[in-house]
């Protein structure tokens, strides 16, 4: 048997196309018996599948097919998928790569990476148990990704004795559920993968069945027209100057055509100009398509940098600093209101954080529900803001401008993927005035640099009464200072908050903001606030400025703490009195790198606060 008998592909292009569904549904398999029965598959490979099948098989003494796609030593001891598996073959109608994608729910962020670049979707459902809340979920995560043209394989028909019957009732299901989300084809088809009926051939099994094998519909289904329809959108991924007397703008076109002569804007900046020259991967050409990898030249000198898009002047995106979006999270921690995160938006970087959770997505019925965090393979809609403006596209007009995704700060993992749904409308009548007397001349009264202190630590660490000593040694050397605690604040401005990781990250947002201003009113503000956790010190830290801020740990041991116990808090904990109680039942993520590291046990407050004191009074030494 050779590598390919059916010879080269010709007529319509290349499919991307992704299977997904439950766990154990047979999306590997499928797709070794897509490859089996078109005859792609090498003699050495055969020989090392059937090997295989003998040690990992489960299909007895048959070849087990979902070993030529499950590579991973995890999946095949397993006997799940858990990577993206790709491959690539070609019929004589068509070129596909497909994507195997995992199951399990934890792996849903492997699932919506394999998703993200395809045009169509199998989503297979056991016969035996029919539409499951996972099949449920990779249908809305296609739907949200763009795709619009699914295929329901109900596979392991041969296991109930290819019932029409019970086709029909997982189809009616599926359709039902289905029917709501915007697909464009939606074709059923009652499968075996393990012994390949209705995969590339019919039998007389289901004279019930009529219509096309799995094969067929791939090889006619026509997806192509979309993208080079739609408006052009040219984001630009390298700015390409080898020599003094050529500089272009290398990219991939997301969208629409584009031709020498055709007037573009750089949507940031709106500045216009037109298209001199279009090279291609090895010449030059006078027009360009979705899909094509070009460089772009233009009459005249444009200031372009990696990550602007290049538009119509007529029709370009909108640039904007608040939009509406659909989150999928995937990262184990929560996504929280307020918190701070890296945002890849095309080829542009910037820091950006949710304002608001409008609604969760119940993925089993679709129902909205309200939300103060979205955990793990959740979806919601978010309301963003992005500390930049940046062009975007509704995701259901350009799934390029209009998706992104969202990277932790500290660990620079992918925390969600999100695909845009509007730009929130904004005030246009505000702007940020600038006063001659600024922080500077303010501080320069009281002869100091204004300046935020920031005690961080477990509650009945030591932090009040540490800042409390050294504003009393502050203001004796006749500075002028102030302190936002904790405790008062929730008794007035964050009166309307509650413990929940939500609310403690709002919490300290909203005290960063109000400590900014004390800072800018040139003022030494000492700020004591458990605050657990580091992306939210960090964020403080960025908006007032590293100059103007330390960070001080005042690190006192949990059994120390519970021993002080000043305000009886840890009793109470121990009554169940209180719940989400920082460093028992919620977390408390210690400095990594703090500008100043407090070792409690065995010193007093008063010692401690020397050490305050003489830290600030070096500083200022050192940066004056």
């Amino acid at each position: 048997m050779g590598s390919s008998a059916r010879g080269d592909s010709e007529g319509r292009g290349l499919l991307r196309f992704l299977t997904c569904g439950s766990v154990d549904d047979g999306k590997s398999t499928l797709i070794g018996r897509l490859l089996y029965d078109s005859q792609l598959i090498m003699d050495d490979t055969l020989s090392s599948l059937a090997k295989d099948s003998r040690k990992h098989g489960t299909v007895g003494e048959d070849i087990d097919l979902a070993l030529l796609v499950d590579g991973l030593e995890a999946e095949r001891q397993q006997g799940i998928t858990i990577d993206v598996a790709y491959r690539f073959f070609a019929t004589p109608n068509r070129s596909f790569i497909v994507a195997d994608t995992p199951g399990h729910e934890q792996y849903t962020r492997n699932m919506a990476t394999g998703a993200s670049n395809c045009d169509l979707a199998i989503i297979l459902a056991d016969a035996r148990k029919g539409i499951l809340s996972q099949t449920r979920r990779h249908t809305y995560i296609c739907s949200l990704l763009g795709i619009r043209h699914v295929v329901l394989a109900v596979n392991k028909i041969d296991l109930v004795e290819f019932s029409q019957e019970v086709f029909d009732r997982i189809v009616a299901k599926w359709t039902e559920f289905a029917s709501r989300l915007g697909f464009w084809t939606a074709v059923s088809i009652p499968v075996s993968a393990r012994f390949g009926h209705n995969v590339t051939r019919t039998g007389s099994e289901m004279p019930w069945y009529s219509g096309p094998t799995l094969l067929d519909h791939l090889e006619t289904v026509d997806v192509e027209a979309d993208a080079v329809e739609r408006p052009f959108r040219f984001p630009v991924q390298r700015v390409n100057r080898p020599s003094p007397d050529f500089r272009g703008f290398s990219g991939t076109v997301a969208s629409g055509r584009i031709a020498v002569g055709d007037a573009v804007i750089v949507a940031a900046s709106g500045r216009q100009s037109r298209i001199s020259r279009i090279v291609g991967p090895g010449a030059e050409q006078e027009m360009a398509s979705a899909g094509e990898a070009v460089t772009l030249c233009l009459s005249d000198e444009v200031d372009i940098a990696r990550g602007d898009v290049l538009a119509p002047p007529k029709d370009r995106p909108e640039v904007s600093d608040q939009f509406a979006a659909h989150v999928l999270w995937m990262d184990d921690k929560p996504l929280l209101p307020g918190r701070q995160y890296q945002m890849r938006v095309g080829n542009v970087w910037t820091t950006a954080s949710v304002t608001s959770i409008r609604h969760r997505v119940d993925v089993n019925t679709l129902e909205r529900q309200a939300a103060r965090q979205v955990s793990s393979n959740e979806i919601a809609v978010c309301h963003l803001s992005t500390a930049q403006r940046v062009p975007i596209d509704a995701y259901a007009d350009n799934r390029t401008t209009g998706a992104f995704i969202l990277v932790d700060r500290y660990t620079n993992h992918t925390a969600g993927a999100g695909m845009v749904d509007f730009q929130l409308s904004r005030a246009t009548n505000t702007h940020q005035e600038h006063y001659p007397v600024d922080k500077h001349a303010r501080a320069a009264l009281d002869n100091q640099k204004s300046l935020a202190i920031w005690f961080t630590g477990l509650s009945g660490s030591g932090k009040s009464t540490i800042a409390k000593i050294v504003e009393q040694r502050l203001h004796a050397e006749r500075r002028h200072t102030y302190t936002l605690d904790g405790d008062n604040l929730r008794s007035g401005l964050n009166r309307d908050l509650g413990f929940t990781d939500a609310d403690r990250v709002e919490n300290i947002r909203r005290v960063g903001e109000v400590a900014k201003l004390f800072v800018d009113a040139g003022l030494i503000v000492l700020c004591s606030f458990i605050s657990p956790f580091r992306a939210e010190r960090q964020m403080v830290r960025e908006l007032i400025g590293d100059e103007d801020f330390v960070e001080v740990f005042v690190d006192t041991p949990m059994e120390e703490c519970m021993r002080r116990d000043p305000k009886g808090l840890y009793a109470k904990v121990g009554r169940s009195e209180i719940r989400n109680f920082t460093g028992l039942s919620s977390a408390y993520e210690p400095p990594a790198k703090p500008d100043l590291h407090l070792l409690t046990l065995g010193t007093t407050p008063e010692m401690q606060a020397d050490i305050v004191v003489r830290y600030l009074a070096d500083r200022s030494a050192r940066q004056s």
